[in-house]
């Protein structure tokens, strides 16, 4: 038996693009290594803050994300993903800009969840910033017009201390936050059938968002557990 080479790293087939960032990363995060259940790659695209890639569109950014794709690439990863759904709108550029899979956004999950619900049943959204989702965004992902969206702006915590990078989360007034948004989204559409969550800090409450809306919930971390066992499908004997 011989082993074969060609990467700089090996056994972790998710390469994750991570924005420039300093607020905490609690387990659930993507950010935050112990979320995962394999092993991860990380790359840090600098100058990528959460206020500039949220509120500001990710402006002048799109060649640092390319450049970083392909370290990752070069590092050896098996496919790549980002850790903010309003990163839809590279999909298509870092997907041309690399040689393996790349999924942006957890908003991609958003037309197939709709297709496992039952009849009458849709998927809606629940953003940290729905001021700034704009249409463009979720065309890049994939969602169907008209798709409900519920947010967390407004809340006492969540939103702000994620986009305004702050060094303290207070997780039980954020998780309220989660919680109420996500209720209100239920209240204000009967059809609503599942939640997909755009943001990627949301999917530590994810659990608690279920339980209150009795609703399935899909994450960032739902996603990119798919993503992987495509990667590395299981060996069974």
């Amino acid at each position: 038996m011989k082993a074969r080479g060609g990467k700089a790293i090996y056994g972790a087939s998710v390469g994750i693009l991570m924005l420039d960032a300093r607020f905490p990363r609690i387990p659930g995060d993507m950010g935050n290594a112990l979320t995962w259940p394999f092993p991860v790659h990380y790359r840090i695209v600098r100058e990528a803050s959460p206020d500039r890639v949220v509120r500001r569109g990710a402006e002048g950014m799109l060649d640092a994300f390319i450049d970083a794709a392909r370290e990752l690439e070069s590092d050896g990863v098996d496919g790549i993903t980002t850790n903010c759904g309003f990163l839809a709108l590279f999909q298509e550029e870092l997907a041309a800009a690399v040689g393996v899979p790349v999924v942006t956004s957890s908003l991609m999950q958003v037309e197939q969840v709709n297709r496992v619900l039952p009849r009458g049943k849709r998927a809606g959204i629940l953003t940290i910033s729905a001021s700034t989702l704009t249409p463009l965004h979720l065309e890049k992902a994939g969602v169907p017009k008209g798709t409900p969206i519920g947010t967390t702006e407004g809340g006492r915590a969540f939103t702000r201390a994620i986009l305004d990078n702050e060094l303290e989360l207070d997780t039980d007034l954020a998780r309220q936050d989660n919680v109420t948004a996500a209720l209100k989204l239920k209240r204000d559409n009967p059809d609503l059938g599942a939640i997909v969550l755009e943001c990627t800090n949301m999917t530590p409450y994810a659990a608690d968002i279920g339980e209150a809306t009795g609703l399935p919930i899909f994450s960032i971390v739902s996603l990119v557990t798919w993503f992987q066992s495509g990667l590395v499908p299981r060996r069974y004997f």
